[in-house]
């Protein structure tokens, strides 16, 4: 069974970082893209960066330059560097994996940026 569990969140001020990690268990880890999202209260859940198996990565606009994303296989893990936090970077953060059209997700783990 696919499970993934994300770790790392908390309670930062603006400015701060956090690096958050998404640790996957049955699957073929290397195969999979994997990618994490956020969601703020009322809104959808949004895109933050992505990483193919290859290891090519996409970050959004909004956190290039201050959010890394990238993977160890050999750990089967997917990790998120952030930097530079600001309060609008506040959500639940998601652990995405995917495969065609299989799609897994994380539980979430939340990241409160406030002074």
């Amino acid at each position: 069974q696919v499970k993934l569990v994300e770790s790392g969140g908390g309670l930062v001020q603006p400015g701060g970082s956090l690096r958050l990690s998404c640790a996957a268990s049955g699957i073929f880890f290397n195969i999979y893209a994997m990618a994490w999202y956020r969601q703020a209260p009322g809104k959808p859940r949004d895109l933050v960066a992505s990483i193919t198996s290859g290891g090519i990565t996409n970050h959004v606009d909004s956190v290039k330059g201050r959010f890394t994303i990238s993977r160890d296989n050999a750990k089967n893990t997917v990790y998120l560097q952030m930097n530079s936090l600001k309060p609008e970077d506040t959500a639940v953060y998601y652990c995405n994996a995917q495969l065609g059209a299989t799609s897994t997700w994380g539980q979430g783990t939340q990241v409160t940026v406030s002074s």
